[in-house]
């Protein structure tokens, strides 16, 4: 049964409200994937933040219409999985990392930062690191030196106490 127009302006107005929240917009195509598959792949991208959703293309060219994300709408044609994220690369390393280990999901297309990314594009993107992963790479580095320091120092002092004790 199909939706009525007050349900599909809701839809759209939910939608919409994502969008415009959204950093990062990945869409894939999901023929011929179990649902047992597609609830796997909901539940990871819960954990990521990551809003999914099956729409209606029509909707959703009405949802991304007037944003930086409406150059996508070219791509929107056959059934669409829609991953939208905050986070710059979770949207897209869900989808990615599904599509490994799933065959039937196929990455189509996504938009970043008003650039329409293709298949290519949205695994490369989903290569990067998280923002989480970014810190604590930071994190490491600046630490090492002052960890360093602290360690010579305690050398140091162990080897004086030698010398003091010897002499």
């Amino acid at each position: 049964m199909g939706l009525n127009l007050d349900d599909k302006k809701a839809v759209v107005a939910e939608v919409s409200a994502e969008v415009a929240k959204a950093q990062t917009i990945v869409v894939a195509e999901y023929a011929g994937i179990e649902v047992s598959n597609l609830t796997v792949l909901r539940a990871k991208a819960r954990d990521a933040g990551v809003y999914l959703r099956v729409l209606k293309n029509t909707l959703a060219r009405r949802a991304v219409a007037d944003t930086a994300f409406a150059g996508l709408a070219d791509q929107l044609t056959g059934p669409l999985i829609y991953s939208l994220s905050s986070d710059p690369v979770a949207a897209a390393k869900v989808l990615n990392d599904f599509a490994k280990t799933n065959d039937k999901l196929k990455l189509k297309a996504g938009c970043y930062a008003g650039k329409v990314l293709d298949q290519a594009g949205v695994q490369a993107l989903a290569s990067i690191p998280s923002r989480e992963e970014l810190l604590a790479k930071l994190l490491g580095v600046m630490k090492a030196p002052v960890s360093g320091f602290a360690v010579a120092l305690g050398a140091l002092a162990k080897k004086r106490e030698e010398e003091g004790a010897a002499a």
